[in-house]
């Protein structure tokens, strides 16, 4: 590994991060009343250690990491632990008191990370949401008078509420390139072959635009469906056709944005949220969306043979 600032600041954030997991598995290894509390606290600490020492190990020792998780997820051994959750009464008066102060740390967050990855573009985009995570942090820690306890209290709470749904954005992110290395792509090309018919720009437009959508559902991710979709249908039977490449694309990955607002593989826009707001069904967020994700998936369809032909 090269050391510049940037590798340098972000390895101190990864660390941070991978200190946080193993305060949740800490937390987890001390609750008595949770019948998992091993597994559950061996899965944190997995966790930490592939964040923290990840790049200074052998990448099949990562593997293995990976599997054991996976396993333990598999299993269901991964359960939330004990944490302090204020009540009704104590949201409500905090509700009262600070209103839409609440949103400053947030807005605080985007403004900053807008600011440093355009001014300070050697430090990186990811470095800038971490710079910009630290000061929202601070931010928020003056506003409400609370104490850096309260911060590390919260966010393991956070973690617990999500789980290891968490950290399936990562995982598939990398799954979508080994699709594609491993040609997916080609084999899709074969089987849409059969079904399209032959010069029907419709079909193909329509079937891209799908696939996209359900790729995107299954993988969680639409920029890993992207490269899958777009090598095995979008090239060979869309543009191949005369459509605009630039418009295929565009139109095509937002195709697939429709099939992350139906899936609960996009943990981080859709899980998490109803953790957040404490929904009495983690897919509430998804059932709302769904007729949304619909109508806008046929609006592709339509924009596309319209816009690309």
């Amino acid at each position: 590994m090269t050391w510049t600032l940037s590798t340098i600041v972000a390895e101190i954030f990864y660390c941070v991060i991978g200190a946080l997991f193993a305060l949740n598995g800490i937390k987890a290894l001390k609750d008595s009343g949770l019948k998992t509390r091993i597994p559950t606290a061996v899965f944190w600490f997995i966790v930490a250690f592939t964040f923290i020492a990840g790049p200074y190990i052998p990448k099949w020792i990562t593997g293995a990491c990976v599997v054991a998780m996976a396993c333990l997820t598999a299993s269901r051994k991964v359960k939330q632990s004990a944490s302090n959750v204020p009540t009704a009464a104590e949201t409500r008066a905090n509700a009262d008191k600070y209103g839409f102060k609440v949103f400053i740390p947030a807005v605080t967050l985007a403004l900053v990370a807008v600011l440093v990855a355009t001014f300070w573009k050697s430090l990186g985009a990811n470095n800038a949401i971490g710079v910009s995570a630290l000061i929202a942090l601070i931010a928020a820690l003056c506003l409400f008078k609370a104490k850096p306890a309260t911060a590390l209290a919260d966010g393991t709470r956070l973690l617990d509420n999500v789980g290891p749904v968490g950290l399936l954005p990562q995982v598939l992110s990398a799954l979508g390139a080994l699709f594609t290395a491993a040609g997916v792509g080609d084999v899709i090309a074969t089987g849409v072959g059969m079904v399209v018919p032959e010069g029907n720009k419709l079909a193909a437009v329509a079937v891209y635009c799908i696939a996209m959508a359900v790729f995107t559902m299954i993988m969680g991710n639409g920029f890993a469906a992207f490269s899958v979709i777009t090598v095995g249908i979008g090239i060979p039977f869309v543009i191949a056709q005369g459509a605009d490449p630039v418009v295929v694309g565009a139109l095509g990955l937002t195709a697939g944005y429709c099939g992350t607002l139906m899936t609960p593989m996009a943990a981080n826009f859709n899980i998490m949220p109803a953790a957040l707001l404490e929904t009495k069904s983690k897919y509430a967020i998804i059932f709302s969306q769904i007729p949304v994700a619909i109508t806008m998936l046929v609006i592709h369809i339509i924009l596309m043979y319209v816009l690309a032909f």
